[in-house]
């Protein structure tokens, strides 16, 4: 019997002459199930997450470019809905949508940026619809609240991601954190009731919508985890993206018939300086998933948690900046609570994952040793 470890990562294995490894195939099993939780129910997985080295300026380059398209996309949105009398929200979403597409196609098929993922069967395109059907309610509901609330407001209401996430999984999933994790929670929703209490631009209908789609957001990080759980179902972010898309379109169709179709027929302002607002729209929409997807391969779980956080006071200062709505020193200390909470969350999910790689490897040594006992002594009693 001979004990190796392996130099990289810790991981044990037990070797038996003419046996198997039994102790490196319990951790593989075991590392299998874990995931990369994304910090605000973007589209990152488990099949985005690479450990490659990659220049700082790269790296660099693609936070700036999540962080730039993601703003891009919530001013344009503000712009067109509030100040451009373009009040067509589901239609905005699905050009949103079409967008995605048409780029996701481009990217993989057409350029073969990234690996094609050909879905399963029937039963594994049902997953993905359902995942569609969430995920359209809440980009959907987004873009209607944008036409109450102002985009800090908005993006204040969504930092509490975290917070729906660890309580749908629990409902949904059965999934129990360690106390302290709900703990780290407290802050964040302590943090948007200030800031909803102080809000000067303060509108129900509006916090209604977002609060819709920050559960959204919520309930399609866990029906993700949920549906696309064994490895044969598993998708990167644009691959999913690429299936999802289209379906948000048919989902979304008849609902912007029966909503906006006769006012988009009467509507007067598609001049091309408005069609190109469009379309740029429709591509930073585009760009926020492919920078998301290129932040999620290259950074570790913990950065980008903190990256998401910081990406929405990014974007929450841009828009004050752009629009000059009104916000109170006790509406922003809500938010910096809220975030504060949101970093904790995330430090205490990163030090479980690493508790939990901290024992794999000793309990796939242990077995291996049984293992080995085992085969020696049946070798040993055949001779």
């Amino acid at each position: 019997v001979r004990q190796r470890r392996a130099a990289g990562g810790g991981a044990a294995a037990v070797m038996v002459a003419g046996g198997g490894s039994s102790g490196l195939n319990a951790v593989a099993k075991a590392s299998a199930k874990a995931g990369i939780a994304a910090p605000d129910g973007t589209l990152a997985t488990l099949s985005d997450s690479d450990t490659s080295t990659t220049p700082w300026w790269k790296t660099a380059a693609m936070i700036a470019l999540w962080y730039a398209s993601n703003t891009t996309v919530l001013v344009l949105n503000k712009l067109l809905l509030s100040y451009h009398g373009f009040k067509f929200p589901v239609t905005l979403t699905m050009i949103h949508m079409a967008c995605c597409t048409v780029l996701s196609y481009l990217l993989i098929v057409g350029l073969q940026v990234v690996p094609m993922q050909a879905l399963a069967s029937r039963e594994h395109t049902k997953k993905v619809a359902s995942l569609a059907a969430v995920f359209t309610l809440s980009v959907m509901a987004g873009n209607i609240s944008l036409r109450y609330i102002p985009v800090s407001f908005s993006q204040a209401i969504g930092a509490t991601t975290p917070a729906f996430t660890a309580g749908l999984a629990f409902l949904m999933a059965g999934t129990v954190e360690k106390r302290q994790t709900y703990y780290a929670l407290i802050p964040v929703i302590l943090g948007i009731v200030v800031a909803t209490g102080f809000e000067p631009s303060f509108n129900g209908l509006g916090l209604a919508f977002a609060l819709t789609a920050t559960v959204g957001r919520g309930s399609k990080s866990v029906l993700q985890s949920i549906l696309l759980s064994t490895p044969s179902m598993k998708l990167s972010s644009q691959c999913l993206l690429l299936y999802m898309a289209p379906m948000a379109l048919g989902f979304m169709l008849p609902v912007a018939l029966v909503m906006e179709g006769k006012a988009l027929m009467e509507y007067d302002g598609l001049t091309f300086p408005m069609l190109m607002l469009l379309f740029v729209n429709g591509c930073a929409a585009y760009l926020v998933n492919l920078s998301n997807f290129l932040v999620t391969r290259y950074t570790s779980p913990l950065t980008l948690g903190v990256l998401g956080n910081a990406k929405g006071a990014f974007a929450v200062c841009v828009s004050v900046l752009v629009f000059h709505n009104r916000v109170t020193a006790v509406g922003m200390l809500g938010y910096a609570i809220t975030l504060a909470g949101c970093a904790l969350y995330s430090e205490m999910k990163r030090r479980d994952k690493a508790e939990v790689a901290d024992v794999l490897p000793t309990t796939a040594v242990r077995g291996g040793e049984e293992e080995a006992k085992r085969l020696l002594a049946a070798a040993a009693g055949r001779s």
